[in-house]
């Protein structure tokens, strides 16, 4: 088989990068089918490709003349590997939940099923690979745990990555290069089988779509409560193809009575935002309306009041007031510097 170009790939990176063309050039079909369904690794892949390249060019080049030459012993671990596993399975998972979640067998079978081949992707893509059959293993045992909770594909994809690092292995025999009308066409079979039940209920089955969407970021954002900051990231990264869309079309709101319907989402991730700060007046004893100066003394004062080691007889009860607290005011604190920078 003849060399690829350095030239080809970077223009096939160019040109079709977020679906993976320069990854199809280079015989790497489980990573352009990675780019293709999450969109160029939602950007961020794609972009880190551009500096990949070359070496990745290099290697087809090197196996092509190797091609018998089979690396022996165990990959090393990978905490980025691992980290694009766990995000790909909850991204699989939340694709189920969409398009498969009216399925009687939905958190049983659909779920799991869907995390655990998110999970393999990750781990097929380059030359390792790891047990298909112990990492869906892994997710259809830690579903049933987690039964009936939005947020179930979090656990189930931290299993099944865990599993999935503990198996892995380069790949046996190198893999022999198809024609490529035959590749293209099991890549568009697999894409289908990904995209068709998400599109169906995103276009023919829109409100009980947004219904469930927003039923599930409220369980990521309750849960993720105990980490401002976190919480706070998420909310803005949520928010941000809204205001996106009023920067570019005014008024902040969508026109299209299509799109009207996914604006509640937004609208929920908004009116989660008002509880917040409801909840923080109450904790820390101060009106809406409060300036960051009345905010930040009600906040010493009660510090004071309730740092545990001022309440030496109390310290659970005093612990958990602490911990509210702090929440409060870095909520509080967050909200006011946003309308002050006009956001």
């Amino acid at each position: 088989m003849m060399g690829k170009r350095l030239i080809i790939a970077y223009g096939l990176w160019a040109i079709g990068g977020p679906i993976g063309l320069h990854q199809i050039y280079l015989g790497r079909d489980s990573h352009a089918m990675l780019l293709m369904i999450t969109l160029g690794g939602f950007g961020v892949v794609w972009m880190w490709d551009f500096w990949k390249i070359p070496r990745l060019v290099s290697q087809f080049n090197k196996q092509n003349e190797k091609s018998n030459e089979v690396k022996e012993g165990k990959p090393p671990a990978s905490p980025s590997r691992f980290m694009a596993q766990v995000t790909t399975g909850i991204y699989f998972g939340l694709a189920a939940a969409i398009g498969l979640s009216s399925l009687t067998s939905y958190y049983m079978i659909a779920l799991p099923l869907a995390v655990g081949l998110g999970v393999h992707l990750v781990a097929s893509v380059g030359e390792q690979t790891s047990n298909l059959k112990s990492t869906l293993v892994a997710a259809f045992l830690t579903s049933p745990i987690f039964y009936g909770r939005p947020i179930s594909m979090i656990p189930i994809s931290l299993s099944a990555s865990i599993c999935s690092q503990q198996n892995r292995y380069y790949r046996k025999q190198q893999r022999k290069y198809e024609n490529l009308s035959v590749r293209l066409y099991r890549i568009g079979l697999a894409y289908l089988a990904f995209t068709g039940p998400l599109a169906y209920s995103v276009l023919l089955n829109t409100s009980r779509t947004v219904s469930y969407v927003a039923g599930c970021i409220g369980a990521l954002l309750d849960w993720l409560s105990f980490f401002p900051s976190v919480s706070a990231l998420m909310e803005r990264i949520l928010l941000l193809p809204y205001r996106i869309w009023g920067l570019f079309f005014g008024g902040g709101g969508f026109q299209d009575q299509y799109y009207r319907e996914w604006e509640k989402i937004y609208e929920f991730v908004a009116s989660f935002q008002n509880e917040k700060a409801e909840m923080a007046c109450k904790i820390l004893g101060v009106s809406s309306d409060a300036t960051l100066e009345e905010i930040n003394r009600h906040y010493r004062d009660l510090v004071k009041l309730w740092h545990p080691d001022h309440n030496l007889h109390q310290p659970a009860e005093a612990e958990q007031h602490f911990i509210e607290i702090q929440a409060a005011y870095e909520t509080l604190t967050r909200l006011r510097k946003m309308k002050t920078h006009g956001q």
